[in-house]
């Protein structure tokens, strides 16, 4: 891995110097978000995703591109770890429908600073800004949210955010160290099954300043400052050309 260039992809100026601390760790995770999209574009292009962090590398920081949980995840837990970091993968069980997904079903990274835990996750889409202390019952305020981690039961903790006056889960995961290779069962279903739902539709999503913009088959959406703004997506040639100067991605033929 090329550090300099991975920081200059997530729009980190070259040279700066970073310590294993909450401060660096905050403004990584945010940076990532502004720059790197949520997206499953390679799903629908037919390119297979495989779980190998040179590959992620490749594209996210060569290419330019984005990916889903384990690429994202997969590779900002290899920048954390050559930066100094001391992290871990976890593997995470997504709430759908009120119920929790299959184990692996998404990956996440706890990043261990002195005494203290945190919970960092630049690959699921429209969640935290910043990473959540891993601290139990603790309500955490966040730019998209309040979050809390509680416990689910015995093995599991639970990630929620506050909707309205309930706390939606979003999904519980073990306290366990993984290997980025225990993922590529998930990965593959996640690719090619039809009851995944990301081979239902192509999506790409990212954070801004203050909102965020998100491109589907059938919309464009724009939320800023609270504000919801939709345009209508009506065949490939809209979506290419939404992706194309909003996202910076052009199709692979």
């Amino acid at each position: 891995m090329n550090v300099n260039a991975y920081l200059e992809r997530i729009s980190v100026l070259r040279g700066v110097q970073f310590l294993p601390d909450l401060e660096s760790l905050r403004l990584l995770h945010t940076r990532h978000l502004f720059s790197v999209p949520f997206e499953n574009l390679d799903i629908h292009w037919k390119r297979p995703i495989t779980i190998d962090a040179d590959r992620f590398y490749e594209k996210i920081v060569e290419y330019k591109r984005g990916g889903f949980c384990y690429e994202l995840n997969g590779l900002f837990n290899e920048l954390l770890r050559s930066l100094g970091f001391t992290t871990r993968l976890i593997s995470a069980r997504v709430s759908k429908g009120g119920n929790p997904g299959p184990e692996f079903d998404h990956a996440a990274i706890i990043v261990t600073i002195g005494d203290k835990e945190y919970l960092a996750d630049v690959g699921f889409g429209d969640f935290t800004a910043e990473p959540l202390r891993f601290v139990v019952d603790l309500e955490q305020k966040d730019a998209t949210g309040m979050f809390v981690i509680r416990r689910f039961d015995d093995q599991y903790f639970e990630v929620a955010k506050r909707d309205g006056e309930t706390w939606k889960s979003e999904y519980i995961f073990k306290d366990i160290a993984r290997d980025l290779g225990e993922f590529a069962d998930m990965c593959e279903f996640q690719q090619y099954s039809p009851e995944s739902h990301f081979t239902k539709g192509k999506l790409c999503s990212i954070m801004t300043e203050n909102g965020r913009k998100t491109l589907t088959d059938g919309k464009f959406i724009v939320t800023a400052n609270g504000t919801k703004r939709e345009t209508a997506v009506c065949d490939d040639y809209d979506f290419d050309k939404v992706l194309a100067d909003e996202f910076g991605i052009v199709r692979v033929q």
